[in-house]
């Protein structure tokens, strides 16, 4: 296996996202390598804020011993209407299972607010990854320029009661 796709070895932690994470959680979206090239202008001055993180409930993977308590990636859950707004892992830890376990949280964070449906509007490179994760493809969201000149797709994850 390449250092890309080792499983991270050492305990992750995904605590509740707070005020002093923001620069952190800003890095991550603005540092994503799907948004380059033609994608770049999405993040370029995006702000992840905290009146963001006190408005929604926003959790962040942690990463213990080699990562140094280290933000390795984080997601947004907005419950109304139900949808992950915001999921990011850090470029250089994709692949190990953190986005799998932020999304398994996610889910229960969910199921215990009730949440049934919830929807998902993605990145055209990340749509693999929602299936992988046991979304399931519900439409297109159609471009709308100037802010997002590409069209998405849009997913679904339906929350088992348990």
């Amino acid at each position: 296996m390449s250092a890309r796709t080792t499983p991270i070895s050492q305990p992750i932690t995904i605590r509740r996202a707070v005020a002093r994470d923001a620069k952190r959680l800003t890095r991550i979206v603005r540092g994503s390598s799907a948004y380059e090239g033609k994608y770049a202008g999405a993040v370029a001055g995006y702000r992840v804020g905290p009146d963001y993180l006190a408005a929604h409930r926003v959790f962040v993977a942690v990463g213990a011993d080699e990562h140094g308590g280290r933000v390795l990636g984080f997601y947004s859950l907005v419950l109304a209407p139900p949808e992950l707004d915001l999921l990011f892992v850090a470029d250089d830890v994709q692949g190990r299972g953190i986005g799998r376990l932020l999304v398994a949280h996610m889910q229960s964070e969910a199921r215990a607010a009730g949440v049934d449906r919830l929807r998902v509007v993605s990145h055209v490179s990340a749509e693999d990854f929602y299936h992988r994760v046991g979304a399931v493809r519900t439409g297109t969201v159609f471009a709308n320029p100037p802010a997002v000149p590409w069209d998405r797709p849009e997913f679904e994850f339906r929350i088992s009661s348990g």
